[in-house]
């Protein structure tokens, strides 16, 4: 079928299938021919990667407003044999919610993210195309003693987020994000509008940490609010090689982090940095952390558990919940709170990631190593996020998030600025060369990774047929979602 001619046919569809009582208006349909396609398009691409002319594009992008729209894009889609991509933020990390090898619509959800905050209950209705900040700030008009525990990047979407798990830095506390769901509204592949009565428990597992387009397009979730203090306190402390003892406090910490009180929370970064006579490079380790109290509780739990990270009260910052995401996102403290509302990262990049698990410490043998290792390659960083706490309460198979009793996640990081296909392939394989040089320290049969966190080197979908037959998608789906996935 011409292009234009499929236009035309899957408009008359759409508009077909729409509610008489919420229609979908013509500003809702984006096709390549109209003047706002590329600007939608390109409003929520977070990774340079995929923002080339190469990029595959879609046929259309739909911005409902309207549940009802996204009932009626799914029956118009199924009509023609089209492949649907569902777009909140645009934050994956290989580009899956925007890009196709095959035909395909955007259904992006940008225009539905309302925000209901229920105080009597203690629980809001967020909708996909919401930020995560936003989250935040509706919570923070609403309440000094409540929050909710997800990322600390603002610029999230929900959608994305909460589906495939979502985790910040209060999941020592609570848990993740989707061990804080208690409903949800979707759009199954029927074009039924369900909630989590009507859906049934196994779909409403499955939306909870095995990404929401998998199964249906998620509109909204229901969250439980969480119980914080009015003040908390953040941190940082970084120490490089030159100082003595600095491979001693990262050995301690894989000890020490999960084991902590679970209103603490330190994430540690291991990477390059040029030396102080800046003739060489050594490696900085960046402790940074959150804790759900004041600093002098915190300073004495520290003095007690962990003193060899060395922490002095001028590390500490005392602020409010809300404040505390500036920090983690190294935006200063007194910005004003509506800073949340952006829904634009700070600098758009090329970037790559990938995920490991820790499940015992590293030897500190092995720690001289990778830090050689990390010299070597220069660019890339590595994030290691502690478990521990309600983390290593909840079963593995209350949600299909599996990971929950390992030591740590570790997040391999590398951004660059260079576009090009010469530059990518340096940057990748710099990282695929530490995920290499980090096999003997990390979990095994299978080797786990964060499903929000995609990484195609794990495996992928064939282009050449979209229904992906189980074996080939065990593959991957194993590192994912281990025995959950069936």
């Amino acid at each position: 079928m011409a292009q234009n001619s499929l236009h035309e046919s899957f408009m008359y569809s759409l508009l077909n299938y729409s509610d008489p009582s919420h229609p979908i208006t013509p500003s809702a349909i984006h096709t390549p021919d109209t003047l706002e396609f590329f600007s939608v398009l390109q409003s929520h691409i977070r990774n340079l990667r995929f923002d080339t002319p190469q990029t595959p594009k879609p046929l259309l992008i739909i911005t409902p407003t309207h549940v009802s729209h996204v009932r009626a894009a799914v029956l118009a889609a199924q009509k023609h044999n089209l492949r649907m991509k569902i777009r909140s933020g645009g934050h994956d990390y290989e580009g899956v919610s925007y890009v196709s090898e095959s035909p395909f619509l955007l259904l992006d959800m940008q225009n539905l993210r309302a925000i209901e905050i229920h105080m009597a209950s203690e629980t809001a209705w967020v909708q996909a195309g919401a930020t995560i900040g936003e989250l935040y700030y509706k919570i923070s008009r609403k309440s000094k003693v409540h929050g909710f525990p997800a990322g600390v990047c603002p610029s999230v979407g929900v959608g994305g987020h909460l589906s495939g798990g979502g985790y910040g830095n209060m999941m020592r506390k609570y848990g993740l994000s989707v061990d804080n769901i208690v409903d949800a509204q979707v759009v199954d592949v029927r074009g039924r509008i369900l909630d989590r009565n009507s859906m049934g428990e196994d779909l409403f597992w499955a939306i909870r940490g095995g990404g929401g387009a998998s199964f249906c397009v998620v509109v909204a979730y229901k969250i439980n609010l969480v119980p914080i203090p009015e003040t908390v306190t953040v941190f940082r402390v970084d120490k490089t090689l030159e100082q003595k003892g600095t491979d001693d406090v990262v050995y301690r910490w894989q000890e020490v982090a999960p084991t902590l009180d679970e209103d603490l929370f330190i994430r540690m970064y291991l990477g390059v940095v040029k030396k102080k006579d800046q003739t060489e490079k050594t490696i900085r380790a960046s402790f940074v952390g959150l804790f759900l109290g004041d600093s002098k509780k915190l300073m004495g739990l520290l003095y007690n558990s962990f003193p060899e990270l060395g922490l002095k009260k001028s590390d500490c910052i005392v602020t409010s919940w809300v404040k505390s995401i500036f920090f983690w996102d190294d935006i200063p403290i007194g910005t004003p709170d509506d800073y949340l509302l952006v829904r634009k990262p700070k600098k758009l990049v090329h970037l790559k990631r990938k995920s490991d698990y820790l499940k015992e410490p590293i030897p500190k043998d092995g720690l001289r190593w990778i830090f050689q290792r990390l010299i070597e390659l220069e660019f890339p960083m590595l994030a290691f996020n502690p478990y521990g706490g309600r983390m290593a309460r909840i079963p593995a198979t209350a949600t299909p998030f599996p990971h929950r009793g390992n030591l740590a996640k570790i997040q391999y990081v590398l951004n660059w600025d260079e576009p090009g296909t010469e530059a990518e392939n340096f940057y990748i394989g710099l990282l695929r060369k530490l995920y290499h040089y980090m096999t003997p320290f990390v979990s095994k049969n299978p080797r786990e990774s964060y499903f929000n966190y995609k990484d195609h080197d794990l495996g992928i979908n064939g282009h050449d047929d979209p229904r992906t037959s189980y074996e080939k998608g065990r593959e991957y789906g194993i590192k994912y979602f281990k025995h959950n996935f069936k």
